[in-house]
């Protein structure tokens, strides 16, 4: 799910994220065809009967140059989703992550026939997008496979729904509850803008509990920035064409700045002298690229690829727990940090990496 937060939030985000990514396979949605329904354990309440809902919708309308009536009523007929407000919730605290498992998850036998099938059947639209974007039909792939299992877990809340319960009705426990309020009423707004702007009803999307929607679970932000008609039929349809859906995930990694044939990441072992002080330095700027090759090696950590010496560009010490067992070491790349920027977890983008490279070994692809 491609919700994007400023770089400050992702520490106290980071543990609530993992927790959460996948979610939406866990919670047994429905079809990705499955249009408009109700949402699921939908409280009688609705945001008609708000003050703070029906004044954002005036203020929306003037600002947007929209119908008023129409956007009051769309956001009138919302409903406020208990399920929502509680999945959106912090894990507690302490509890640990554990990549391994999180691993186990994704490169697992379903979603590894799913991705191949997915591949036997968009084998011309992945290589148009990889030679028109310069991004990976693997990483494509890992993408689609981790955020909605090829389409078949896109959600089953009404979007309209749930980004009206997260704007209004925000869990004040959260530790960012203010800052949070604030970014799902912007999606809020592009979202209920989107539909307008396409003549569809709002109450037709159906997604995520946090909003998000289609097989890549864009959220309306990301829908309006970065989703593209790549079959070529006059719509963008991120539910039903999986040319689209390609098309819009590859230009997605391009816009935020993908380096083609760049590698992701590389494998890293430790000089058994290196000082804790070395290792704490490279680990503190987390996933962000921040120190050469040479800095490194001098600090004791050891880059194991023969692509090493040619690699000028940043890295990142990137840290993946392993629970009570030792944690797993790779040096991320800018195109690693590129691939958490649809969503900010190293331990997802690894997993979307895993994946894709995963399918496409057992393709025989290149």
């Amino acid at each position: 799910m491609s919700i994007c937060l400023p770089r400050s939030a992702l520490a106290l985000f980071a543990t609530s994220l993992l927790s959460l990514a996948g979610a939406t396979t866990a919670l047994a949605q429905s079809p990705a065809k499955t249009r408009p329904g109700a949402s699921p354990a939908a409280a009688a309440f609705n945001y008609a009967q708000s003050e703070a809902a029906m004044a954002f919708a005036s203020d929306m309308a003037e600002r947007r140059n929209l119908d008023p009536t129409w956007v009051r009523r769309q956001l009138g007929a919302a409903q406020r989703i208990p399920a929502v407000i509680r999945l959106m919730q912090p894990a507690p605290s302490g509890t640990p992550k554990n990549w391994a498992a999180y691993r186990a998850r994704f490169i697992e036998p379903v979603r590894l026939r799913a991705g191949q099938r997915f591949w036997e059947d968009n084998r011309e639209a992945l290589a148009r997008a990889e030679a028109e974007y310069g991004v990976p039909a693997s990483l494509i792939v890992g993408v689609i496979g981790v955020e909605s299992l090829y389409g078949r877990y896109t959600g089953n809340f009404r979007v309209i729904d749930a980004l009206a319960t997260l704007s209004f009705d925000f869990p004040g426990s959260h530790p960012r509850a203010a800052t949070r309020t604030e970014f799902f009423r912007s999606e809020l707004e592009q979202f209920l803008s989107l539909a307008e702007r396409t003549g569809t009803d709002p109450a037709s999307y159906l997604g995520s509990y946090a909003g998000a929607m289609g097989w890549p679970q864009f959220m309306p932000s990301s829908w309006t920035k970065y989703a593209i008609d790549f079959d070529a039929d006059d719509k963008v349809d991120l539910f039903n064409s999986q040319a689209d859906v390609i098309g819009s995930v590859a230009n997605y990694f391009k816009a935020f700045g993908w380096q083609p044939g760049l590698p992701t990441h590389y494998p890293v072992r430790f000089d058994p002298n290196q000082s804790p002080q070395d290792l704490a330095t490279l680990l503190a700027p987390d996933i962000l690229p921040s120190f050469s090759v040479e800095t490194f090696n001098k600090k004791g950590v050891l880059i194991e690829s023969p692509l090493a010496p040619q690699h000028s560009g940043p890295l990142a010490l990137v840290e993946l727990q392993n629970a009570s067992a030792p944690s797993t070491y790779i040096a991320g790349t800018q195109n690693f940090y590129v691939v958490t920027r649809y969503n900010w977890s190293s331990y997802y983008a690894l997993a979307v990496i895993e994946l894709g490279e995963t399918v496409r070994q057992m393709m025989g692809e290149r």
